[in-house]
């Protein structure tokens, strides 16, 4: 049932809400229904085409991705909040312009926000709790068959871009975002209808495997977060020499947008970036065996890909690093290495460098 807010003018309570988000390091936040539109569409659409390869998740849950209140019954608002996670002086343009370093997306330099956001959103939904005596309240973070972008922009936190990021006017789009779903019937905010791209294809055009099939069409399959973080597999020979030293992730999209110019750099000591990954040797990072893997991704979203693809994504950007005998010595090291995965895309870096296995 609809918890009643008789008691408490829903404009005021939403005032604090506000105020306590940006007390628990929030940006920005914004409330709207459960109705998430023509999205459920584009969702169906993308996945027809076979875009999310092998990412069987997001055809899980038939239409409960798309309709808050078939996920979570009850549900009659979303709560959507986006954090700043951009750690000033990482120096991005210069790791994936020196080959021989490794390049990790931005927001998996520090600790991982998974666990972070969703602490924070707990406490928010404490608040509520308290303030309104009871209600319903389900925190998300990229956790759950949930379209956040979607919601963000009913929510009127951005617009979602040709890149299918959600970039906001103020901010660009170097932010996460976490939600709550909750059976108050709290005042909505105006939904973001109109996009800002204008003409501007840098995205489309930068991105270095070609994996948009047009704006706002992304095919994960050849989206190189997809391949190094998503993907269990064997990494298609043909994309491997396009992926250059990006070895998690990928923000050759973000990088090369104008809007990103507006974008904050974070607070949070949590987001700095942890033993060097900033700016490290790909041959150093291929060095590490497991317990050194694990003992440095502790608490880091690197971990989630687990050491085999470390080692896998690690071969195939030092195949595309230039020549040198520390190189090919590093590889000789791992062409025996116990998983046929990682001899694979060893073997391949070898042949690249026209050198045999040990």
């Amino acid at each position: 049932m609809p918890q009643q807010l008789t008691t408490h003018n829903p404009e005021t309570l939403v005032q604090k809400i506000r105020a306590w988000a940006t007390e628990l390091g929030f940006q920005q936040m914004g409330i709207t229904g459960v109705d998430l539109g023509e999205h459920e569409g584009y969702l169906q659409k993308w996945l027809d085409a076979g875009y999310h390869g092998s990412m069987e998740y997001m055809a899980r849950h038939g239409n409960k991705r798309t309709r808050p209140d078939e996920l979570v019954p009850g549900t009659l608002r979303v709560i959507s909040l986006r954090m700043d996670y951009l750690e000033p002086d990482t120096q991005p343009l210069e790791i994936l312009a020196a080959p021989h370093k490794a390049y990790i997306s931005r927001y998996a330099l520090g600790r991982d926000y998974h666990k972070l956001i969703r602490r924070r959103l707990s406490q928010l939904a404490e608040r509520i709790e308290a303030e309104v005596g009871g209600g319903e309240f389900r925190a998300f973070v990229d956790s759950a068959p949930v379209l956040e972008r979607a919601a963000a922009e009913q929510a009127g936190l951005g617009w979602i871009a040709k890149n299918t990021m959600l970039i906001n006017r103020d901010a660009g789009s170097w932010f996460f975002l976490g939600e709550i779903f909750t059976n108050l019937p709290l005042p909505v905010d105006a939904a973001h209808t109109s996009k800002h791209c204008g003409t501007c294809t840098a995205c489309l055009d930068i991105c270095p495997t070609n994996a948009f099939t047009g704006p706002f069409q992304l095919d994960a399959r050849r989206c190189i977060s997809y391949l190094t973080i998503e993907h269990h597999g064997s990494i298609d020979p043909e994309l491997r020499p396009l992926m250059g030293n990006r070895i998690f992730g990928c923000d050759d999209c973000q990088l090369c947008c104008p809007w990103n110019k507006f974008a904050h750099a974070t607070g949070e000591g949590d987001f700095r970036p942890r033993h060097g990954l900033a700016d490290v040797e790909l041959v150093a990072l291929f060095a590490w065996d497991e317990k050194t893997f694990m003992a440095n991704t502790e608490g880091s979203a690197i971990r989630r890909i687990g050491y085999e693809r470390w080692l896998r994504n690690l071969a195939v950007a030092l195949g595309n690093a230039p020549r040198s005998e520390t190189v090919i010595s590093a590889l000789r090291a791992r062409s025996a290495h116990p998983s046929p995965l990682v001899q694979e895309h060893v073997a391949w870096a070898l042949q690249r460098h026209g050198a045999m296995p040990a």
